[in-house]
């Protein structure tokens, strides 16, 4: 149903995971965990489907805060005023935002993904958790530099003591990209165009390796290259765990990405 990332896990404050398309009540083509009401699905299974996350990851679905993704470079830092925005319908989402912050024990930061890159971002000296939703559009306006930005300005987060997580994403071996992304990519990396455009005899046009380009960025604000960790799973090829908008051609699921802060005592019944 979920996986996590072995070194965020011994944190015991921390609530962290990437759902899988398994142990959900969906019906295809959203089979089986979708957890996105913008889909056409059955809102009643979603709902559902949410709610077995959550209590799978150890936390209530009313602590939810869930942003309208639109691809773009806004960051928000959420407030406890804004717990379950989003939790259990569309209609209650925060205005639109790719990336979420927080300082808050209590709340769980949740973005919805098929092939676009999540980032998970812990300040483990603060107490400072984020969550970026990164595809090309996001990736070359580098939505991770303005969350690392937005970080520094709202908690005094030191980039050198961040950990990123970058999760399952469509991967440079499937991401297939002609124009404009190929300009715009040469345009934020001028440098290293060539190693994030992959070109192969062949292959009529190059791939894109967003897992690289999002690192690339994260070292950029500051970030230690050994303090992020990609997990190098690609959604494309291995659809039958996660949902892939490019390989089912759009008829398809979303899964999550999730990070909180757990209460002060959720934390002393957990150590128990």
């Amino acid at each position: 149903m979920f996986e996590t990332v072995h070194r965020l896990t011994e944190y015991p404050w921390l609530i962290h995971g990437f759902s899988t398309r398994l142990g959900g009540v969906s019906q295809p083509p959203h089979a089986s965990l979708n957890i996105s009401f913008s889909r056409p699905d059955d809102p009643h299974a979603v709902l559902e489907n949410r709610r077995r996350l959550a209590a799978a990851l150890g936390f209530q679905l009313h602590d939810v805060v869930v942003a309208a993704q639109v691809h773009g470079t806004t960051v928000t830092s959420v407030l406890p005023e804004h717990r379950g925005r989003g939790a259990f319908s569309a209609d209650t989402v925060l205005p639109p935002s790719d990336a979420l912050i927080t300082d808050q024990p209590g709340l769980v930061l949740w973005g919805s993904f098929a092939d676009c890159t999540p980032v998970l971002f812990v300040d483990p000296v603060r107490h400072v958790v984020g969550l970026a939703h990164a595809g090309w559009q996001g990736t070359v306006g580098d939505i991770v530099g303005a969350t690392v930005a937005a970080l520094q300005d709202n908690f005094a987060c030191q980039p050198a003591e961040l950990l990123a997580v970058i999760g399952p994403a469509i991967g440079p071996c499937c991401y297939e990209v002609g124009e404009p992304v190929i300009s715009q990519v040469c345009e934020r990396f001028p440098a290293q165009a060539d190693d994030l455009l992959l070109r192969a005899p062949g292959r009529e046009r190059p791939h894109l390796d967003l897992w690289r380009a999002n690192a690339l960025l994260l070292e950029r604000a500051g970030l230690h290259p050994e303090r992020i960790i990609t997990m190098q799973v690609c959604t494309a090829c291995q659809v039958e765990r996660f949902f892939s908008h490019r390989r089912e051609q759009g008829a398809t699921g979303r899964f999550a990405a999730v990070i909180g802060i757990r209460r002060p005592e959720e934390l002393n019944a957990h150590d128990c």
